[in-house]
């Protein structure tokens, strides 16, 4: 489940960084491992339960100024084998309302002003659970990148690794609130300043 960037990239990376790094269809505010999970109707025709896992690659995604860090900030895969699986289709055959996520994923953060960077182990794994209205909780455990803009989560606008065991919560606004079961969210704007 390492798709867990909330932001709005690719609309999975999207949603969890702010610019969500998610695939088409997803929500723009989703977390980067999940990030490319967003998507809450992309279906791949297959009957839920019975197809395999398959690949669901993190696209690269740029943030600007003041939507996470104080400085512009690029997200780069190093490793990027992420895998998806969905689990339940919404009564429509197309709508995906339930897929689970795995695989490593590695990430280069850079501020595009400075060039610093940091590497961050963002293959966690998670569960998504889609609704129509597009809100999404994910289920998840090991590290993601979780991107939050201003006034856009219960955390402060940062880019955040997270890790252990949690919950996190996209409304239809694309507000994430993070819940920790146990672990940490690690702020990462200060490590690129």
């Amino acid at each position: 489940m390492r798709r867990i960037l909330l932001t709005a990239a690719a609309t999975a990376l999207a949603a969890v960084t702010g610019l969500a790094a998610a695939p088409a269809g997803a929500a723009t505010d989703a977390p980067a491992s999940a990030a490319s999970s967003a998507a809450s109707s992309d279906a791949p025709g297959a009957v839920a339960g019975q197809g395999g896992w398959e690949a669901w690659p993190t696209p690269a995604s740029d943030l600007p100024a003041g939507s996470r860090c104080d400085f512009p900030v690029h997200l780069e895969p190093v490793v990027d084998e992420g895998q998806r699986r969905v689990l339940e289709y919404a009564p429509d055959g197309t709508t995906v309302r339930r897929a689970a996520f795995r695989g490593a994923l590695v990430l280069r953060i850079t501020n595009t002003t400075t060039g610093a960077s940091y590497v961050a182990d963002a293959g966690g794994q998670a569960v998504v659970d889609y609704r129509a209205d597009r809100s999404q909780t994910w289920h998840a455990h090991g590290p993601v990148l979780l991107g939050v803009g201003p006034n856009g989560g219960n955390l402060p606008r940062d880019l955040y690794l997270v890790d252990g065991v949690y919950t996190i919560d996209i409304g239809s606004t694309g507000y994430k609130t993070l819940t920790l079961r146990h672990g940490s969210a690690e702020p990462l704007c200060a490590k690129l300043a």
